[in-house]
């Protein structure tokens, strides 16, 4: 496609109202893209899931007095179907969760699939996303891995929703608390195994970090006391050469 025909192509395009989901930074505010801030900019309608949280955004980069609707995960449905009204009426809609990719542990499935079964225009402004940069920094293989996202919150639970993965021979990633690492870690080893892992935190900012080890090493190296921010847990897949059979939990 010459230049001539894409600049034709997207002026199509941006003529009907669209839904554009944003992935907004997880730490570094440096990490949103001049796209990003242009779409926002250029948008009728904000859609946050905290929209004090997004208000900042916007206000860090001089976006002042735009409209917004509050979107998170015990309205979607409701808020989802308004937004759905508002492309039907033109508004072109930006759609932000709190840090990082939309649908991805966050709010944005649900009106995704909406606006593909009302046959209306959805595009994403990709960005940061957790996962992916902590699989890479992992140093454990990334051409093939499996997203899971939170566990459940309660050990049995928790057991059972990993031995799903327990055969699995790709990477495994999950999302964990800070409230709840410790059990969570605990619960991986009993149920893969003292398999190679790591733990990443505070991505992007300024004490980023990524601890590397066997499940056991990352248990004991733990600092002592409150742990804060979001975790990224990830952990080797099942290698039948080296590894045994984990055993069914109760």
């Amino acid at each position: 496609m010459n230049v001539m025909n894409f600049t034709n192509f997207r002026a199509k395009l941006t003529a009907q109202a669209m839904l554009y989901l944003i992935a907004t930074p997880i730490g570094n505010l440096g990490d949103l893209s001049q796209r990003a801030i242009e779409t926002l900019r250029d948008a009728d309608i904000v859609a946050a899931e905290d929209t004090r949280r997004t208000g900042l955004l916007l206000k860090h980069f001089g976006i002042e007095g735009k409209p917004m609707i509050s979107f998170y995960e015990h309205n979607e449905d409701r808020a989802g179907a308004r937004l759905l009204t508002l492309l039907t009426q033109g508004k072109n809609i930006a759609l932000c969760t709190d840090a990082g990719t939309p649908g991805v542990a966050d709010p944005g499935f649900t009106i995704v699939r909406s606006a593909i079964e009302n046959d209306l225009p959805v595009t994403m402004i990709p960005g940061p996303a957790a996962f992916v940069m902590a699989l890479v920094l992992s140093g454990l293989p990334s051409h093939s891995f499996t997203f899971r996202g939170f566990p459940p919150r309660t050990s049995g639970k928790r057991k059972k929703f990993f031995q799903v993965d327990a055969l699995s021979p790709y990477t495994l990633i999950y999302y964990e608390s800070p409230f709840r690492l410790r059990d969570t870690l605990h619960d991986l080893r009993e149920v893969f195994g003292d398999r190679s892992a790591s733990i990443a935190n505070d991505l992007t900012k300024m004490f980023e970090r990524v601890d590397r080890g066997s499940l056991s090493k990352l248990l004991q190296g733990l600092p002592d006391g409150d742990l804060k921010g979001e975790f990224v847990v990830v952990v080797e897949g099942f290698d039948a050469k080296q590894d045994q059979p984990p055993e069914e939990s109760e």
